[in-house]
């Protein structure tokens, strides 16, 4: 009898667990409609997916085996979320720049560089960051680079000079200069250089300082307009990393740490909401064929990306192979930043690179003008 009680017991809990999770899920698959501006809550559901796929495909499989009519349960919920499992994962094992770049092609490199500060914590090594992130830069060969977070001064010597480590090979270029300070001399923002003359650039400013900025390249008798973008990130500082590892350990300061958390993601959301509307329709008014670049700081579960991307290609969905991780701090699972291309392109190839030099990783992708 006990021993009856006990496994209906555990039955019942598993049960109610398989339906927490596919509620959770069903809410997250309503990211692509709700703009968090009005409804931030369902941005955090987002960061959560793949997490909540993985646990119902380990209660789908469980079920299967021990009680096949409750697999439905996991398995109606996954397959009503198939534009979620879409962008999550890509499928194109031994994926990467492993091909000569024709000469149709154009190859985009995209990577937020953290202000060349590097990873590394020891002074000497930091001081060649700056070089080093332009070597693994320049031995790829792209024809187009887009950075985000990236940063230079006028009047600094050499060593403050990062303009200088491109333009060498990439006289072209359109810097956005965000935040400035010193009267202008000491620059920051998105910087898109090409090895192609760039005929026209433009500047969408969000509410907030940091902006999107494209420019119009020709090549051969092509113009292309490249986009790039950084958008609202949480801003994490060290004291907020501090406050996520007293959350993880329970620490007695662990809910007021998880306020500050709280608070700062909330407006994250809010304001993605936001930009993301200003992108797309940016993205709509452009007149020639299209690529975006960039940093969303949100996950390919969110409304930003969604909105976004809309009808356009992941490079990686296209080429790439696993869940994508760009963002190496955190969680194993943040993709949040982007290579999209329009319909009137062709995503050839796909790589990601780590070089250890940012706490991004740098995208790579072939992409070609149809004919």
């Amino acid at each position: 009898m006990a021993k009856t009680l006990f496994r209906r017991a555990v039955k019942t809990t598993l049960i109610g667990i398989n339906l927490l999770l596919v509620a959770l899920f069903l809410l997250a698959c309503l990211s692509p409609y709700l703009n968090p501006t009005h409804w931030w809550l369902i941005g955090f559901t987002g960061l959560i997916v793949p997490y909540l796929v993985l646990l119902l495909i380990f209660f789908l499989i469980g079920w299967l085996i021990a009680k096949p009519a409750l697999a439905l349960l996991p398995l109606v919920a996954l397959c009503v979320g198939y534009r979620q499992l879409n962008v999550l994962f890509a499928w194109h094992p031994g994926s990467g720049i492993n091909k000569p770049k024709k000469s149709n092609d154009l190859r985009v490199v995209d990577w937020n560089v953290q202000s060349f500060n590097g990873l590394s914590k020891n002074k000497e090594t930091k001081k060649h960051i700056r070089e080093e992130v332009a070597q693994t830069v320049l031995k790829l060969e792209p024809d187009v680079i887009c950075m985000q977070e990236f940063n230079h001064a006028s009047r600094s010597g050499n060593d403050a000079d990062n303009l200088s480590l491109f333009t060498g090979r990439f006289p072209y270029y359109f810097f956005s200069k965000d935040y400035q300070r010193n009267n202008g001399e000491y620059q920051s923002g998105c910087i898109i250089f090409s090895k192609y003359p760039i005929v026209d650039t433009g500047r969408v400013r969000y509410p907030v300082a940091e902006s999107l900025i494209y420019a119009d390249i020709v090549k051969g008798t092509d113009t292309i307009r490249l986009f790039t973008t950084h958008l609202q990130s949480f801003k994490f500082k060290k004291g907020d990393y501090n406050d996520l590892e007293k959350i993880r350990t329970q620490d007695e300061e662990a809910l007021m740490a998880s306020k500050n958390i709280f608070v700062k993601m909330r407006l994250a959301f809010r304001r993605r909401g936001v930009q993301a509307s200003l992108v797309r329709e940016a993205l709509d008014a452009s007149p020639y064929p299209t690529i975006l670049c960039g940093d969303f700081n949100d996950v390919p579960n969110s409304f930003t990306y969604f909105h976004i991307k809309d009808s356009w290609q992941d490079a990686f969905i296209k080429k790439g192979f696993g869940i994508g991780r760009s963002f190496i701090s955190l969680a194993p699972t943040l993709r949040i930043d982007y290579i999209l291309a329009d319909k009137h392109f062709e995503v050839r190839q796909f790589d990601m690179v780590d070089e250890d030099l940012s706490d991004h990783i740098m995208l790579v992708s072939d992409l070609r003008l149809r004919k």
